[in-house]
């Protein structure tokens, strides 16, 4: 197996452990609740604590496995779990519960070694599918929403809990010696990475995005268990399997989401994606009964699940010499998207009675993301013409459909040695040299007029009075409504020729 691969099955299976750890307490809270007395709101909070520092700590974790490798992040991360594991076990208060449960955030924060690592292995046209993979490892949530309760019915919720030192003594066994110790490190200081990227309004727009679609899943797969068990009246097991199917469509559609983004344009794939999550916010908020309130959370699953595969196609695409730290900051906004819906909808259930006004606002802040994606998306079409137009070697030109320059390239200044704030607001006269008489000028015109186009061999002046031939095309540009717009000239200069 070829390194890269085998990085990718065992970081991802990392990912996995560090997931099914993370929700350990939003899996099994109807079961601790009822052997520690907590309230709603108790239980909103203890089950929505593990996402703070699983949020924060992904920016640290991502920079420092560019510097120092996921082989060591990992390991010395899982051996950092067992504690909190072990304190959850012998917890008797809300108190014990939110400590432990606060450490217990190292489980969701170990995703960003692996969005910073991998791509080091593959070329850039198979990052989004690669980490979409690698992304799937958020399975691990599933089998804990599923297996936990399954486990505690037999054998007690704290026995469960114990379990899951087992695994992490495994998988830290397994990083530290399977892992790569020959890893490309990058050693950029913290700061400078920061600086290179905190002013790129595209970090700040991913981070939204990500704030959005991961959020959502977090945020359903730690709501789902106690929601449908106090809303519904579903057993406890019925609950977590419900959450698991959840869980698994978000999970397996994450790859589907990378790969998307690799073969399609990205923006395109997440305007499917935050139209599909503000319907379902709409639906939800209905409060509807229980077949149509999982056709709504079916509806969150497969839009966060491609979109969460999709975003981080677009982090290393924009970001390649700063992936660590970016790669950290937008999956921490991801995971804070996750922290708060909960506590937020148990509050305005407590004021209202309903959860109505909590699901329009996801549908909501969707719909917002959406016009966003919307304006990324052309702005990204206009900074791809503007690339041409800048990095073009023949000179361009463009006009007002009066003839007014507004706006020239590098290589008009390198032929006719007029600089851009030189010929910008007058006219292509500037570069008239007198050989053509009027009726030249006169039939060009008519062409142009008449056909949106004109070519040929044209002799003109540069700056310093030379006069040289140039093969000239002025092309018309219309509008959507088919009316002329601007004109934009090509030339090169013929003199060698």
């Amino acid at each position: 197996m070829q390194k890269g691969s085998f990085q990718l099955v065992l970081q991802t299976s990392s990912l996995v452990i560090g997931f099914m750890v993370w929700v350990i307490l939003s899996s099994l809270m109807p079961y601790i609740s009822a052997d520690i007395d907590l309230t709603s709101s108790e239980m909103a909070l203890v089950t929505a604590i593990p996402v703070i520092l699983g949020s924060i700590l992904r920016i640290p974790l991502g920079y420092w496995t560019n510097k120092y490798g996921a082989r060591l992040i990992f390991t010395i991360s899982f051996i950092t779990l067992l504690l909190p594991v072990f304190i959850i076990s012998s917890a008797d208060s809300i108190t014990i519960l939110i400590t432990g449960g606060l450490l217990l955030g190292i489980g969701g924060a170990v995703f960003s070694v692996g969005v910073t690592s991998l791509p080091k292995y593959y070329p850039k046209e198979k990052h989004g599918f690669v980490n979409g993979i690698y992304g799937a490892g958020n399975i691990g949530t599933a089998f804990t929403a599923f297996l936990a309760p399954v486990i505690a019915n037999e054998f007690g919720w704290r026995a469960t809990v114990n379990m899951y030192l087992i695994l992490l003594i495994i998988i830290t066994v397994l990083n530290f010696l399977l892992g790569d110790r020959q890893e490309k490190k990058v050693k950029v200081s913290l700061g400078e990475q920061i600086k290179g990227v905190y002013r790129n309004p595209k970090l700040w727009l991913l981070s939204l995005f990500y704030f959005i679609t991961f959020g959502s899943f977090v945020a359903f797969t730690i709501y789902l268990p106690n929601f449908l068990v106090n809303h519904f009246d579903l057993s406890k097991v019925d609950a977590g399997l419900r959450t698991a199917g959840f869980i698994t469509i978000a999970t397996f559609l994450r790859p589907v989401g990378g790969w998307l983004g690799d073969k399609f344009n990205s923006f395109i794939i997440l305007m499917f994606v935050f139209t599909g999550l503000t319907f379902s916010g709409f639906l939800l908020s209905f409060t509807p009964s229980l077949p149509i309130y999982t056709v709504g959370v079916m509806g969150v699953a497969i839009s966060a699940g491609i979109g969460n595969g999709t975003i981080f196609k677009l982090v290393p695409m924009y970001f390649s010499k700063q992936a660590g730290i970016v790669n950290g900051i937008v999956a921490a906004m991801g995971g804070l998207g996750g922290f708060f819906p909960p506590l937020i909808l148990t509050t305005l259930f407590n004021w209202t009675g309903h959860y109505a006004i909590g699901f329009m606002a996801l549908s909501e802040f969707a719909l917002a993301s959406l016009i966003l994606v919307v304006w990324l998306y052309y702005q990204d079409k206009l900074k791809l013409a503007s690339n041409v137009l800048e990095s073009t070697e023949s000179g361009m030109m463009v006009t007002d459909m009066n003839g007014v320059i507004q706006k020239v390239n590098p290589a008009f200044t390198k032929v006719t040695g007029y600089k851009a704030e030189e010929a910008i607001g007058k006219t292509p006269s500037i570069l008239q040299s007198g050989k053509h008489e009027k009726d030249f000028y006169r039939s060009m015109w008519e062409k142009i007029n008449s056909d949106g186009y004109w070519q040929g061999e044209i002799w003109n002046r540069k700056k310093n009075g030379e006069i040289y031939p140039e093969w000239l095309t002025i092309s018309t540009i219309r509008d959507d409504a088919g009316q002329p717009k601007m004109l934009v000239a090509m030339f090169s200069d013929l003199s060698n020729h």
